[in-house]
């Protein structure tokens, strides 16, 4: 049995839940250490940018899996995922690598962009009814959790 169902279930799966809230607790974990611990707030800044980088390049191989594998997309459509797919990758390695006053913005703006690409992709394909909810809960708190990196003491 397929754990996903079909396109048109809305039935957020149970391993898919603990799969992508599960995904959320380095998040919520480093950005509620960034604000216990200010001791080594630039330790768990680091830790949260990477982690969040991370991610950011794992949400974009979504769209080369839908270019591959979603029926019903033109050859135009499925070029347009596949190009996509690695542009979170692009976003997310520089980010690793600049100041966070420079690094937030950038991954809050992958994940944000990443989102769009997915409503944009489930207005023509047949994504399951949970997916994008499901998108949007996630990208909001990685989101938050990511602007508490600019929280960290800058020394």
């Amino acid at each position: 049995m397929n754990d996903l169902g079909p396109p048109s279930t809305p039935v957020l799966p149970h391993s898919v839940a603990w799969l992508g809230y599960g995904g959320l607790l380095p998040f919520v974990g480093l950005a509620l250490a960034l604000l216990a611990d200010p001791g080594h707030g630039l330790l768990w800044q680091q830790a949260l940018l990477a982690y969040g980088a991370v991610i950011l390049s794992f949400v974009g191989a979504l769209h080369w899996a839908f270019a591959m594998l979603l029926p019903g997309l033109t050859p135009a459509q499925a070029q347009g995922r596949y190009v996509w797919s690695v542009v979170p990758a692009l976003l997310a390695w520089p980010a690793v690598l600049l100041p966070p006053g420079a690094a937030v913005p950038l991954l809050v703006a992958g994940f944000v962009a990443h989102y769009l690409q997915d409503r944009a992709l489930a207005a023509r394909a047949a994504l399951p009814g949970w997916y994008l909810p499901l998108r949007l809960r996630l990208t909001s708190v990685a989101s938050l959790a990511l602007l508490a990196a600019l929280l960290a003491p800058s020394r």
